[in-house]
C-alpha cells in the first residue's frame, strides 16, 4: 500500500512557480519537482477543498497551472470534525489564531487518514516548536497525527 500524502498549498506553488534566482527558493523548487516525479509511482497524493481554494487565488494563468497540477489528486472533504479539530489546535497554541487555515490543513489531513502532510510552511505547520503540541492535540481528539514533513525530508534529498 502506498503512503498517503496531503499536499499543502505551498508545495503546489513551488511546483508551478517560475524558476527562482534565489538559491533557497530554487532548491525548494528542485526538491518539489523531484517529489512530483515520485508522486504517482510511490505515493497516493491528496489535497482538500482548502488547497483548491488557495490554489485558485491570484493571477488567473498561475491559478490554472496550480489547479492543473493537482487535478488528478484525491480530495479530502471538510467535515464538522475537521473544524473542531482545527479549533482545538488553535486553542492549545499549536497554531496561531491568526492562521486558522493552517490548522485546518492539519485537521483535514488527520481526519482524512493520510500518512504525511507535505509542506514548505515552516512558520506554522512544519514548526519544530509546535509539532508536539499539534501531535498531542490531534491524538487527544482521537485521531492519528500524520507526520509533518517538507519535500526534502520526504524524498531524502
Amino acid at each position: 500500500m502506498k503512503p498517503k500524502l496531503y499536499i499543502e498549498t505551498s508545495v503546489v506553488s513551488y511546483q508551478t512557480n517560475q524558476s527562482s534566482r534565489d538559491v533557497i527558493i530554487a532548491g525548494h523548487q528542485q526538491s518539489t519537482h523531484l517529489l512530483w516525479e515520485k508522486l504517482k509511482g510511490d505515493f497516493e497524493p491528496f489535497v482538500s477543498a482548502l488547497v483548491i481554494k488557495e490554489a485558485s487565488q491570484g493571477n488567473p494563468d498561475k491559478a490554472k497551472q496550480r489547479l492543473d497540477a493537482i487535478t488528478s489528486f484525491g480530495v479530502i472533504k471538510n467535515t464538522p470534525e475537521t473544524e473542531s479539530l482545527a479549533q482545538s489546535m488553535i486553542t492549545n497554541h499549536g497554531i496561531p489564531e491568526e492562521y486558522p487555515e493552517d490548522a485546518l490543513h492539519i485537521a483535514l489531513a488527520a481526519i482524512g487518514g493520510v500518512d504525511f502532510i507535505v509542506t514548505w510552511n515552516f512558520s506554522h505547520i512544519n514548526n519544530p516548536f509546535t509539532k508536539e503540541i499539534i501531535r498531542q492535540t490531534v491524538e487527544n481528539e482521537g485521531f492519528v497525527c500524520p507526520q509533518i514533513v517538507s519535500p526534502d525530508e520526504l524524498i531524502g534529498e
